[in-house]
Protein backbone atom coordinates (compact mmCIF):
# COMPACT_ATOMS: atom_id res chain seq x y z
CA UNK A 1 0.00 0.00 0.00
CA UNK A 2 1.22 3.87 -1.02
CA UNK A 3 1.71 5.25 2.51
CA UNK A 4 1.54 9.23 2.10
CA UNK A 5 2.93 12.12 4.10
CA UNK A 6 -0.06 14.09 6.44
CA UNK A 7 -1.65 17.13 4.59
CA UNK A 8 -0.21 19.93 6.15
CA UNK A 9 -3.24 22.62 5.19
CA UNK A 10 -1.44 25.76 6.68
CA UNK A 11 1.56 25.32 4.42
CA UNK A 12 1.84 27.45 1.38
CA UNK A 13 -1.30 27.12 -0.95
CA UNK A 14 0.32 26.65 -3.79
CA UNK A 15 2.64 23.74 -1.84
CA UNK A 16 -0.19 22.44 -0.54
CA UNK A 17 -1.78 22.07 -4.38
CA UNK A 18 1.88 20.17 -5.11
CA UNK A 19 1.13 17.45 -1.85
CA UNK A 20 -2.45 16.91 -3.66
CA UNK A 21 -1.69 16.29 -6.51
CA UNK A 22 1.06 13.60 -5.85
CA UNK A 23 -1.78 11.86 -4.00
CA UNK A 24 -3.65 9.59 -6.67
CA UNK A 25 -7.13 9.61 -6.51
CA UNK A 26 -8.51 8.47 -9.74
CA UNK A 27 -12.42 7.97 -9.18
CA UNK A 28 -13.68 5.06 -7.20
CA UNK A 29 -9.72 5.57 -5.72
CA UNK A 30 -9.93 8.39 -3.55
CA UNK A 31 -9.90 6.78 -0.32
CA UNK A 32 -5.92 7.39 0.60
CA UNK A 33 -6.94 11.25 -0.17
CA UNK A 34 -9.80 11.30 1.68
CA UNK A 35 -8.50 9.73 4.72
CA UNK A 36 -5.38 12.24 4.66
CA UNK A 37 -8.06 15.29 4.38
CA UNK A 38 -10.05 13.75 7.25
CA UNK A 39 -7.26 14.01 9.72
CA UNK A 40 -6.27 17.41 8.54
CA UNK A 41 -9.98 18.94 8.85
CA UNK A 42 -10.14 16.97 11.90
CA UNK A 43 -7.43 19.28 13.75
CA UNK A 44 -8.97 21.95 12.99
CA UNK A 45 -10.88 23.07 16.32
CA UNK A 46 -13.15 25.15 14.40
CA UNK A 47 -14.96 22.61 12.02
CA UNK A 48 -17.26 19.84 12.67
CA UNK A 49 -16.44 17.07 10.08
CA UNK A 50 -18.92 14.44 8.60
CA UNK A 51 -17.76 11.56 6.23
CA UNK A 52 -19.98 10.16 3.74
CA UNK A 53 -18.19 7.22 1.87
CA UNK A 54 -15.22 9.02 0.81
CA UNK A 55 -17.02 12.41 0.80
CA UNK A 56 -16.37 14.77 3.69
CA UNK A 57 -18.55 17.66 4.89
CA UNK A 58 -16.30 20.64 7.24
CA UNK A 59 -18.73 22.69 8.81
CA UNK A 60 -18.19 25.80 10.90
CA UNK A 61 -21.16 26.54 13.58
CA UNK A 62 -20.89 30.60 14.18
CA UNK A 63 -24.29 31.25 14.40
CA UNK A 64 -24.01 33.81 11.12
CA UNK A 65 -26.47 35.18 9.24
CA UNK A 66 -25.10 33.85 5.95
CA UNK A 67 -23.85 30.33 4.80
CA UNK A 68 -21.60 29.98 1.99
CA UNK A 69 -20.87 26.28 0.85
CA UNK A 70 -17.53 25.75 -1.17
CA UNK A 71 -16.90 22.37 -2.88
CA UNK A 72 -14.39 20.57 -4.89
CA UNK A 73 -14.11 17.15 -5.99
CA UNK A 74 -11.39 14.91 -4.76
CA UNK A 75 -10.64 12.45 -7.78
CA UNK A 76 -9.21 12.78 -11.26
CA UNK A 77 -9.45 11.23 -14.81
CA UNK A 78 -6.85 8.28 -15.26
CA UNK A 79 -3.40 8.89 -14.71
CA UNK A 80 -0.90 9.57 -18.25
CA UNK A 81 1.99 9.82 -17.62
CA UNK A 82 1.56 13.18 -15.60
CA UNK A 83 2.58 12.27 -12.03
CA UNK A 84 4.46 13.18 -9.64
CA UNK A 85 3.84 17.33 -9.65
CA UNK A 86 6.27 19.79 -11.46
CA UNK A 87 7.44 23.07 -11.65
CA UNK A 88 8.00 25.15 -14.52
CA UNK A 89 8.21 28.54 -14.37
CA UNK A 90 4.19 30.40 -13.04
CA UNK A 91 2.79 27.15 -13.90
CA UNK A 92 2.58 23.84 -11.91
CA UNK A 93 2.03 20.41 -13.74
CA UNK A 94 0.38 16.85 -12.88
CA UNK A 95 -2.55 15.43 -12.48
CA UNK A 96 -5.58 17.16 -11.08
CA UNK A 97 -3.52 20.28 -11.51
CA UNK A 98 -6.34 22.17 -12.95
CA UNK A 99 -9.49 19.93 -12.51
CA UNK A 100 -9.33 20.42 -9.33
CA UNK A 101 -7.12 19.90 -7.13
CA UNK A 102 -5.90 23.75 -7.29
CA UNK A 103 -9.23 24.50 -6.10
CA UNK A 104 -9.52 22.13 -3.37
CA UNK A 105 -6.20 22.99 -2.12
CA UNK A 106 -7.78 26.88 -1.69
CA UNK A 107 -10.34 25.79 -0.38
CA UNK A 108 -8.71 23.26 2.74
CA UNK A 109 -6.10 26.18 3.25
CA UNK A 110 -9.16 28.75 4.14
CA UNK A 111 -10.99 25.64 6.18
CA UNK A 112 -7.47 25.49 8.44
CA UNK A 113 -6.75 29.19 8.58
CA UNK A 114 -9.93 31.12 8.36
CA UNK A 115 -11.33 30.54 12.10
CA UNK A 116 -13.73 33.69 12.71
CA UNK A 117 -15.23 34.20 9.27
CA UNK A 118 -18.02 36.45 8.81
CA UNK A 119 -20.04 33.82 7.09
CA UNK A 120 -20.67 30.22 8.22
CA UNK A 121 -19.08 28.14 5.62
CA UNK A 122 -19.41 24.89 4.50
CA UNK A 123 -16.54 22.95 2.58
CA UNK A 124 -17.42 19.97 0.95
CA UNK A 125 -15.03 17.50 -0.81
CA UNK A 126 -16.59 14.58 -2.81
CA UNK A 127 -15.89 11.82 -4.63
CA UNK A 128 -16.63 10.37 -8.13
CA UNK A 129 -17.54 13.43 -9.98
CA UNK A 130 -15.63 12.13 -13.42
CA UNK A 131 -17.57 9.04 -13.66
CA UNK A 132 -21.23 7.62 -13.52
CA UNK A 133 -23.36 9.99 -12.15
CA UNK A 134 -24.86 7.43 -10.29
CA UNK A 135 -21.56 7.22 -8.25
CA UNK A 136 -20.97 10.97 -7.65
CA UNK A 137 -20.65 11.62 -4.23
CA UNK A 138 -22.31 15.24 -4.27
CA UNK A 139 -25.44 13.17 -5.87
CA UNK A 140 -25.60 11.12 -2.57
CA UNK A 141 -25.27 13.58 -0.70
CA UNK A 142 -27.81 15.82 -2.02
CA UNK A 143 -30.37 12.98 -1.91
CA UNK A 144 -28.88 11.41 1.64
CA UNK A 145 -28.44 14.16 3.54
CA UNK A 146 -29.55 17.26 2.07
CA UNK A 147 -29.28 19.29 5.57
CA UNK A 148 -25.62 19.30 4.83
CA UNK A 149 -25.85 20.93 2.01
CA UNK A 150 -27.99 23.81 3.22
CA UNK A 151 -26.39 27.44 2.22
CA UNK A 152 -27.44 30.96 0.66
CA UNK A 153 -24.57 30.18 -2.30
CA UNK A 154 -22.45 27.03 -3.41
CA UNK A 155 -19.28 27.94 -5.29
CA UNK A 156 -17.67 24.99 -7.12
CA UNK A 157 -13.97 25.79 -7.19
CA UNK A 158 -14.36 24.22 -10.86
CA UNK A 159 -11.32 25.57 -13.35
CA UNK A 160 -12.47 28.85 -14.74
CA UNK A 161 -9.11 31.28 -15.17
CA UNK A 162 -9.95 32.46 -11.44
CA UNK A 163 -13.18 34.51 -13.14
CA UNK A 164 -16.80 32.97 -12.59
CA UNK A 165 -18.73 31.41 -14.32
CA UNK A 166 -22.42 31.01 -13.82
CA UNK A 167 -24.75 28.09 -14.07
CA UNK A 168 -23.93 25.38 -16.90
CA UNK A 169 -25.45 23.54 -19.61
CA UNK A 170 -27.48 20.60 -19.88
CA UNK A 171 -26.24 17.64 -21.35
CA UNK A 172 -28.15 14.80 -23.10
CA UNK A 173 -26.83 11.64 -24.97
CA UNK A 174 -29.10 9.65 -26.89
CA UNK A 175 -28.49 6.83 -29.48
CA UNK A 176 -30.19 7.35 -33.19
CA UNK A 177 -31.13 3.46 -34.72
CA UNK A 178 -30.99 3.31 -38.52
CA UNK A 179 -32.26 0.05 -39.48
CA UNK A 180 -31.47 -2.43 -42.79
CA UNK A 181 -32.02 -5.96 -43.98
CA UNK A 182 -29.19 -8.34 -43.76
CA UNK A 183 -27.83 -9.87 -46.85
CA UNK A 184 -24.17 -11.22 -48.36
CA UNK A 185 -22.61 -8.39 -49.59
CA UNK A 186 -22.44 -10.30 -53.21
CA UNK A 187 -26.02 -9.55 -53.14
CA UNK A 188 -26.59 -6.19 -51.58
CA UNK A 189 -29.78 -5.34 -53.87
CA UNK A 190 -30.88 -8.16 -51.61
CA UNK A 191 -30.21 -5.87 -48.41
CA UNK A 192 -30.91 -2.79 -47.08
CA UNK A 193 -27.57 -1.34 -45.66
CA UNK A 194 -27.85 0.18 -42.54
CA UNK A 195 -24.63 2.11 -42.52
CA UNK A 196 -26.01 3.99 -46.05
CA UNK A 197 -28.96 4.78 -44.07
CA UNK A 198 -27.16 6.55 -41.15
CA UNK A 199 -26.04 8.82 -43.48
CA UNK A 200 -29.62 10.58 -43.25
CA UNK A 201 -28.87 11.15 -39.86
CA UNK A 202 -24.99 12.50 -39.76
CA UNK A 203 -26.73 14.81 -42.81
CA UNK A 204 -28.89 16.35 -40.29
CA UNK A 205 -26.55 16.61 -37.81
CA UNK A 206 -24.21 18.67 -40.45
CA UNK A 207 -26.96 20.83 -41.27
CA UNK A 208 -28.64 21.64 -37.38
CA UNK A 209 -28.07 25.26 -36.71
CA UNK A 210 -27.68 25.33 -32.74
CA UNK A 211 -29.25 28.48 -30.74
CA UNK A 212 -27.23 30.59 -28.53
CA UNK A 213 -29.43 31.88 -26.36
CA UNK A 214 -28.77 34.89 -24.05
CA UNK A 215 -30.01 34.42 -20.14
CA UNK A 216 -29.19 37.15 -17.76
CA UNK A 217 -26.75 38.91 -19.95
CA UNK A 218 -24.87 35.76 -20.42
CA UNK A 219 -24.83 33.63 -24.32
CA UNK A 220 -25.08 30.00 -24.25
CA UNK A 221 -24.04 28.08 -27.23
CA UNK A 222 -25.69 25.29 -27.76
CA UNK A 223 -24.38 21.88 -30.02
CA UNK A 224 -25.41 18.77 -31.36
CA UNK A 225 -23.14 16.34 -32.65
CA UNK A 226 -22.56 12.79 -33.35
CA UNK A 227 -19.42 11.55 -31.29
CA UNK A 228 -19.68 8.03 -32.05
CA UNK A 229 -20.81 5.40 -34.82
CA UNK A 230 -21.38 1.76 -34.69
CA UNK A 231 -22.24 -0.89 -37.23
CA UNK A 232 -21.27 -3.95 -39.53
CA UNK A 233 -21.41 -7.41 -39.20
CA UNK A 234 -18.62 -8.91 -40.95
CA UNK A 235 -16.65 -7.78 -44.10
CA UNK A 236 -19.04 -10.11 -46.38
CA UNK A 237 -22.03 -8.64 -44.80
CA UNK A 238 -24.35 -6.10 -45.60
CA UNK A 239 -25.67 -4.54 -42.14
CA UNK A 240 -28.88 -4.18 -41.11
CA UNK A 241 -28.40 -2.08 -38.14
CA UNK A 242 -26.00 1.29 -37.49
CA UNK A 243 -26.20 3.51 -34.05
CA UNK A 244 -25.09 6.43 -34.47
CA UNK A 245 -24.61 8.27 -30.38
CA UNK A 246 -25.35 12.05 -30.51
CA UNK A 247 -24.22 14.25 -27.67
CA UNK A 248 -26.40 17.23 -26.88
CA UNK A 249 -25.09 20.65 -25.32
CA UNK A 250 -28.10 22.54 -24.60
CA UNK A 251 -28.73 26.38 -22.54
CA UNK A 252 -29.98 26.04 -19.06
CA UNK A 253 -33.40 27.67 -20.20
CA UNK A 254 -34.24 23.99 -21.49
CA UNK A 255 -35.37 21.88 -19.41
CA UNK A 256 -34.73 17.93 -19.85
CA UNK A 257 -38.04 17.21 -20.80
CA UNK A 258 -37.76 19.67 -23.80
CA UNK A 259 -34.32 19.10 -24.76
CA UNK A 260 -35.53 15.07 -25.83
CA UNK A 261 -38.01 16.59 -26.97
CA UNK A 262 -35.92 18.85 -29.34
CA UNK A 263 -34.09 16.02 -29.95
CA UNK A 264 -36.36 13.44 -31.31
CA UNK A 265 -38.37 15.66 -33.48
CA UNK A 266 -34.41 16.72 -35.24
CA UNK A 267 -34.22 12.60 -35.65
CA UNK A 268 -38.27 12.45 -36.53
CA UNK A 269 -38.20 9.05 -38.55
CA UNK A 270 -35.86 7.49 -36.46
CA UNK A 271 -35.83 5.29 -33.30
CA UNK A 272 -34.25 7.74 -30.35
CA UNK A 273 -33.07 5.97 -26.88
CA UNK A 274 -32.07 8.29 -24.23
CA UNK A 275 -29.00 6.91 -22.59
CA UNK A 276 -27.66 9.54 -20.36
CA UNK A 277 -29.14 13.09 -19.66
CA UNK A 278 -28.46 15.79 -16.74
CA UNK A 279 -29.91 19.06 -16.64
CA UNK A 280 -28.53 22.60 -16.88
CA UNK A 281 -28.27 25.34 -14.58
CA UNK A 282 -29.51 29.00 -15.10
CA UNK A 283 -27.17 31.51 -13.99
CA UNK A 284 -29.24 33.36 -11.12
CA UNK A 285 -26.86 36.26 -11.33
CA UNK A 286 -29.80 38.11 -9.91
CA UNK A 287 -30.20 35.91 -6.49
CA UNK A 288 -28.63 38.89 -3.60
CA UNK A 289 -26.32 36.04 -2.41
CA UNK A 290 -24.56 35.16 -6.10
CA UNK A 291 -24.75 39.10 -7.17
CA UNK A 292 -22.72 40.36 -4.36
CA UNK A 293 -19.94 37.44 -4.77
CA UNK A 294 -20.23 38.82 -8.21
CA UNK A 295 -19.10 42.17 -6.94
CA UNK A 296 -16.47 40.96 -4.82
CA UNK A 297 -14.91 39.04 -7.70
CA UNK A 298 -15.26 42.67 -9.64
CA UNK A 299 -14.73 41.10 -13.33
CA UNK A 300 -17.85 40.05 -15.62
CA UNK A 301 -18.91 36.51 -15.12
CA UNK A 302 -19.10 34.40 -18.49
CA UNK A 303 -21.37 31.53 -19.04
CA UNK A 304 -20.35 27.61 -17.89
CA UNK A 305 -20.19 25.80 -21.25
CA UNK A 306 -19.95 22.32 -19.54
CA UNK A 307 -21.55 20.37 -17.47
CA UNK A 308 -20.74 21.00 -13.23
CA UNK A 309 -22.63 20.01 -10.04
CA UNK A 310 -24.07 23.89 -9.63
CA UNK A 311 -26.75 22.20 -11.64
CA UNK A 312 -27.37 19.77 -8.46
CA UNK A 313 -27.65 22.83 -5.92
CA UNK A 314 -29.72 24.92 -8.62
CA UNK A 315 -32.27 21.91 -8.10
CA UNK A 316 -31.88 22.11 -4.53
CA UNK A 317 -32.44 26.39 -4.65
CA UNK A 318 -29.64 27.33 -3.67
CA UNK A 319 -27.84 29.77 -6.38
CA UNK A 320 -24.37 28.09 -7.14
CA UNK A 321 -20.95 29.71 -9.37
CA UNK A 322 -17.73 28.34 -10.94
CA UNK A 323 -14.60 29.89 -9.54
CA UNK A 324 -11.75 28.25 -9.28
CA UNK A 325 -7.82 28.32 -10.41
CA UNK A 326 -6.85 26.62 -14.04
CA UNK A 327 -8.42 26.57 -17.80
CA UNK A 328 -10.99 24.50 -18.35
CA UNK A 329 -9.94 23.92 -21.66
CA UNK A 330 -6.57 22.01 -20.42
CA UNK A 331 -8.35 19.83 -18.44
CA UNK A 332 -7.76 15.76 -18.39
CA UNK A 333 -4.99 16.53 -20.93
CA UNK A 334 -1.42 15.17 -20.36
CA UNK A 335 0.06 18.32 -20.11
CA UNK A 336 -2.31 19.45 -17.35
CA UNK A 337 -1.41 22.32 -15.28
CA UNK A 338 -2.24 25.44 -13.33
CA UNK A 339 -0.94 28.78 -12.62
CA UNK A 340 0.25 29.58 -9.41
CA UNK A 341 -0.74 33.07 -9.87
CA UNK A 342 -4.54 31.95 -10.00
CA UNK A 343 -4.06 29.58 -6.97
CA UNK A 344 -3.19 32.71 -5.03
CA UNK A 345 -5.70 35.09 -6.06
CA UNK A 346 -8.12 32.69 -5.60
CA UNK A 347 -7.36 32.13 -2.20
CA UNK A 348 -6.84 36.12 -1.52
CA UNK A 349 -9.96 36.66 -2.83
CA UNK A 350 -12.50 34.30 -1.08
CA UNK A 351 -10.69 34.91 2.14
CA UNK A 352 -11.01 38.61 1.53
CA UNK A 353 -15.19 38.00 1.20
CA UNK A 354 -15.67 35.70 3.65
CA UNK A 355 -13.60 37.83 6.24
CA UNK A 356 -14.27 41.59 4.96
CA UNK A 357 -16.73 41.84 2.56
CA UNK A 358 -19.35 39.75 5.16
CA UNK A 359 -18.66 42.60 8.19
CA UNK A 360 -21.96 44.73 6.95
CA UNK A 361 -24.21 41.67 7.14
CA UNK A 362 -23.18 40.26 10.49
Amino acid sequence: MTSYPPLDLTSDVVALTAALIDVRSESRDEQHLADLVEDALGSVPWLTVDRHGNTLVARTQLGRSERVLIGGHLDTVPEHGNLPHRFDGDLLYGLGACDMKGGVAVSLHLAATLAEPLRDVTYVYYECEEIDAGLNGLRRLAEEHPHLLEADLAILMEPSNAGIEAGCQGTLRVEVHAEGTRSHSARSWMGVNAIHGAGEILDRLESYEPRNPTIDGLTYREGLNAVRIEGGVAGNVIPDSCTVTVNYRFAPDRDLEEAVAHVREVFTGFEVKVTDAAPGALPGLDRPATADFVRAVGAEPHPKFGWTDVARFTSLGIPALNFGPGNPAIAHTRDEHVSIEEIRACYSLLAAWLAVEGRDRG
